[in-house]
């Protein structure tokens, strides 16, 4: 971690993998359980729960969908869902037609 900006990320991947492991309590399923909705080890979710940053998009994104949260996750991160995106996908598209 040489830089700033890698620690920033490292711990906001390890607070990422908190909150994956939060829904799990919320909803009072096991390890077990979502990896085998998930279709990974429980290691994987292991690694997804503690933050390891090398574990793959696809099997977080398949831990979300197991979880229930997947649509939101990818809702929250659409650029049309906020106004600051909202307003400056409008100029884009304005810089387009020229």
């Amino acid at each position: 971690m040489a830089h700033v900006t890698g620690y920033k990320i490292d711990r906001e991947i390890v607070q990422f993998g908190e909150h994956v492991h939060g829904w799990r309590m919320v909803l009072g399923l096991t390890a077990q359980q979502v990896a085998e909705r998930a279709d990974i080890t429980r290691d994987t979710l292991r690694k997804i729960e503690t933050g390891d940053p090398g574990v793959s998009f696809r099997n977080v994104a398949q831990v979300l969908r197991a979880l229930g949260v997947l649509s939101q996750t990818v809702q929250a991160i659409d650029p049309l869902s906020s106004d600051i995106g909202r307003l400056r996908a409008g100029n884009l598209s304005r810089r387009r037609v020229r």
